[in-house]
């Protein structure tokens, strides 16, 4: 069998990990195959994103249980963390997040680094694009290029021990 490594996958791993839950993986090829999965009753609960489960929400086809994230969603402040409602389960420290970032090539000129940073944290927090984001529960976390490397880092390290604990491969 062939395990597939997405960041999905390892928020299902690591509440696996932390909670012990009976649940059986199954694989879509995308959060819309999922979705109508869940909404034609052939299957329980999935992990997905606000951004492609957000127009599902808000029509009331589907209800969010609770966010991966260590926060509370700003689009949806009602629907509790993980860790607030597992703190029974011990899942206090539980943070899954989907995020994106720019990355340039390794030998990248140090002095363009700051030069793209600055203009894609203008970009991000123009009027235009901000009002793009609030339709897909997306939130802004616009950084400096030494905060956005210390957070990669640490996603590494935190995903390194889920991926060690699920037994996943690379094939």
């Amino acid at each position: 069998m062939k395990k597939i490594i997405a960041a999905l996958l390892l928020a299902i791993a690591a509440f696996g990990a932390a909670a012990h839950p009976i649940m059986v993986h199954i694989p879509y090829a995308g959060g819309a195959p999922a979705q109508l999965a869940l909404l034609s009753d052939q299957v329980d609960l999935t992990f997905d994103n606000l951004a492609s489960a957000s127009a599902n929400i808000r029509s009331g086809k589907l209800r969010a249980i609770a966010v991966t994230t260590s926060t509370r969603a700003s689009a949806m402040p009602a629907v509790p963390t993980i860790a607030e409602d597992g703190k029974a389960l011990g899942l206090g420290r539980f943070d899954i997040n989907t995020w994106f970032g720019l990355f340039g090539p390794a030998k990248l000129s140090p002095e363009l680094t700051p030069r793209f940073n600055q203009a894609f944290v203008e970009a991000l927090n123009s009027p235009e694009l901000k009002a793009r984001l609030t339709a897909p529960m997306a939130e802004n976390a616009a950084s400096t290029s030494a905060q956005f490397a210390a957070f990669v880092k640490g996603e590494l390290a935190k995903y390194r021990q889920v991926v060690k604990a699920s037994g996943a491969t690379v094939e």
